[in-house]
């Protein structure tokens, strides 16, 4: 195997995160952001954009599992889905696994994503020519949301890179309360949470949870376990103006459906929103 290798620096000249590349698929300089693709003996084919690593075929599962599947057993009625961000399909295909599910726009900013993870990403990309619900838009979400008509989705999703570039807008007071007008009585919003244990990574954590408790009267925070994500642990939002995740699971009636996932259940659904102290006492500052 060549000596060759991905770093990405999670503490600058401190903690980095080393993936040996076995092939290079792809190199792109897009309108938005520096794209690479590369394939891993562990992990397989692997995307990072501005150097930091997005999804590996090897555990893309658990991020796909945990920012999808949470919030349909807490409402298994659920049938208008907005995505944003997501270029590499997971969550879509995750979410195009429930039949009653009516409608899934996604938007994506970045066209030249999409394109690339349909030739290299298929197990996640796939879901762009197999699903008849999803209408994907290239376009910007923040713009999309705010241009949204008022009570659309019944569940957002924020599949964003973290809060600079292309992700910076992903993470303002404007853009959390676009997306609860857009939402209808009873939705849900799940966003990407930023990791807690690195200092930078903390404070944005701490920013995000600060603003969604400012615009909706439900803000918790849940936590999963992915091996090649900052730390290894990781977390995401969940927001609503109804439903409360814990006293509003619907463990019998998701169970019911019969989905086969390979890291979401219902007790994982109840022990991710428990959290460790040092991540209680950060989003507590909020």
């Amino acid at each position: 195997m060549a000596d060759i290798w991905f770093n990405e620096h999670h503490v600058t000249g401190s903690v980095k995160l080393g993936l040996n590349i076995q092939e290079i698929l792809h190199i792109e300089k897009t309108p938005f952001q520096e794209l690479q693709i590369y394939r891993n003996e562990t992990f397989g084919v692997f995307m990072t954009l501005d150097g930091f690593l997005q999804v590996t075929e090897k555990d893309e599962f658990v991020y796909h599992d945990m920012i999808s599947h949470p919030a349909l057993a807490v409402n298994p009625t659920i049938k208008n889905v907005l995505i944003i961000g997501g270029g590499d399909g997971g969550s879509a295909r995750e979410i195009a696994r429930y039949n009653h599910i009516e409608k899934i726009d996604m938007v994506e900013i970045d066209g030249a994503v999409v394109e690339a993870c349909k030739k290299y990403l298929p197990s996640t990309a796939s879901v762009y020519t197999t699903e008849p619900r999803l209408n994907l838009i290239i376009g910007d979400g923040v713009q999309f949301v705010a241009e949204a008509a008022d009570c659309t989705y019944d569940l957002i999703l924020v599949d964003s890179t973290d809060p600079a570039g292309p992700g910076e807008g992903l993470f303002t007071i404007a853009f959390y309360e676009n997306c609860y007008r857009i939402l209808k009585e009873d939705g849900i919003l799940i966003n990407q949470h930023e990791c807690a244990f690195h200092d930078l990574d903390a404070i944005q954590m701490q920013k995000a949870h600060s603003k969604i408790k400012k615009v909706f009267p439900i803000a918790r925070v849940y936590g999963f376990n992915i091996p090649t994500y900052s730390t290894g642990y990781w977390y995401f939002g969940f927001a609503s103006k109804k439903y409360d995740p814990i006293k509003d699971l619907k463990t019998e009636q998701w169970e019911n459906l019969g989905l086969k996932t390979k890291y979401y259940n219902t007790d994982i659904h109840i022990g991710a929103f428990a959290l460790p102290t040092y991540v209680k006492e950060i989003l507590s500052k909020a």
